[in-house]
């Protein structure tokens, strides 16, 4: 094996699952860290560059990598032996990030009545409005993953304060562009939905546009920082168009 340690991280990890008849799953960790999540987007990255015949489908989650095949072309043995020689290649774990990634800065009003639980979140978090203001405004985010709902990326990880739970109950309804806490993670909301998780942030940003040639804004990958804008801003930003004042740039 040219790479024993990376077959090995912390007792057993990275594994490889079968996923019916035509999927592997590659899981890195059981929970979130920024290691794992690293190694989901590199490895994919990987799959993908290798440019394997049959595979039809890779995706990832927070932590893992998911690849689907055509089983008339390979059989489940084959395409797992070749998992477990990629997996081989390299300390997945400390793989560089894919490249084409992209940085992007979206205007966020924070608290007032259009984002009306950041006095709680903050105070779960044992700090200050001014100094959640501060941390969400200015750190650098991950899209660790898409889901739930088209477009909707998960970012993080914020610092070990922000290990907040989630709300006992369902908030009913946040809207579009709804930034929202939980688990020293951010949501950016897709779509209006309900929510357990609290609504610091609201931008002006439309992530899923099923009317584009690339339906989804955001990419795995791609880091995000929420800039404090005023709402008298925002009121401004809001009509100048689906972006939403966000801006982006190449990571270079």
């Amino acid at each position: 094996m040219a790479n024993a340690e990376a077959m090995d991280r912390t007792t057993g990890w990275p594994r490889i699952l079968t996923v019916g008849v035509d999927g592997f799953l590659v899981s890195f960790a059981d929970r979130l860290d920024e290691p794992a999540n690293r190694a989901a987007l590199a490895f994919r990255d990987a799959i993908n560059r290798a440019g394997w015949d049959g595979v039809e489908e890779t995706a990832t989650s927070l932590t893992s990598t998911y690849l689907r095949f055509d089983p008339l072309h390979f059989d489940h043995a084959t395409m797992r032996a070749r998992l477990e020689h990629l997996l081989a290649d390299r300390d997945w774990y400390r793989a560089p990030m894919p490249d084409g990634r992209r940085l992007w800065r979206i205007p966020t009003v924070y608290g007032t009545d259009l984002a009306p639980q950041l006095d709680e979140a903050a105070a779960a978090a044992g700090v200050t409005t001014d100094q959640a203001i501060h941390t969400l405004s200015s750190t650098r985010v991950r899209v660790q993953t898409i889901g739930f709902a088209p477009g909707q990326p998960y970012l993080g990880v914020l610092p070990p304060e922000w290990n907040i739970p989630r709300q006992t109950a369902l908030t009913e309804s946040v809207p579009i562009g709804a930034l929202v806490v939980a688990i020293r993670q951010l949501v950016l909301f897709s779509v209006t939905t309900p929510t357990g998780w609290r609504h610091v942030g609201q931008t002006a940003i439309r992530l899923f546009r099923p009317e584009a040639e690339t339906p989804f804004v955001l990419r795995p990958g791609d880091e995000v920082m929420f800039p404090a804008v005023t709402p008298e801003a925002f009121a401004q930003i809001r009509t100048s168009g689906p972006d939403g004042g966000a801006t982006c740039e190449a990571i270079r």
